[in-house]
């Protein structure tokens, strides 16, 4: 555990906001906004020291919703870094927290991602990141479900 009270820059609240996770993820998409708003959740509600936390992302083990670990990573602090974030590849789409035994676990409410692919039509991305903007608005319980185990 890393409790140093004398360490100015440990634990450490920071809030995000879309352009900062664009400008992390490289683009906007619903599922760094999904994870990030996950991880701030964890952070308020269930643990914030990072130190002290595992992070598992369930999900298809490719993007885009592999891409909930980059928000998750942002929100909340658990970080390939530290080695307290994985991602197992599984046909469900959930976030799983681990701290001291106590599991928590958030599903994320489903969505529909515009028509389209990248490539395929100048509009796409403009689509999607629209909706992901829209998303980093919506309260938690209108993204995702939360149960403990």
């Amino acid at each position: 555990m890393h409790n140093h009270t004398d360490c100015k820059y440990m634990h450490l609240k920071q809030d995000f906001t879309v352009g900062d996770l664009a400008a992390f993820h490289g683009h906007l998409g619903p599922f760094i906004i999904i994870g990030y708003r996950i991880g701030t959740y964890v952070r308020d509600t269930f643990c914030d020291n990072p130190f002290d936390l595992a992070a598992r992302i369930y999900c298809s083990g490719k993007p885009p919703q592999s891409c909930l670990a980059d928000g998750v990573q942002l929100g909340r602090g658990c970080t390939l870094g530290k080695r307290n974030i994985e991602i197992i590849e599984s046909s469900e789409l959930a976030v799983e927290f681990e701290r001291g035994g106590e599991i928590l676990r958030i599903v994320p409410h489903p969505f529909t991602i515009p028509d389209g692919a990248i490539g395929d039509d100048s509009d796409y991305e403009a689509r999607v990141e629209a909706l992901a903007e829209e998303m980093y608005s919506f309260s938690d319980s209108d993204l995702f479900a939360v149960s403990r185990k």
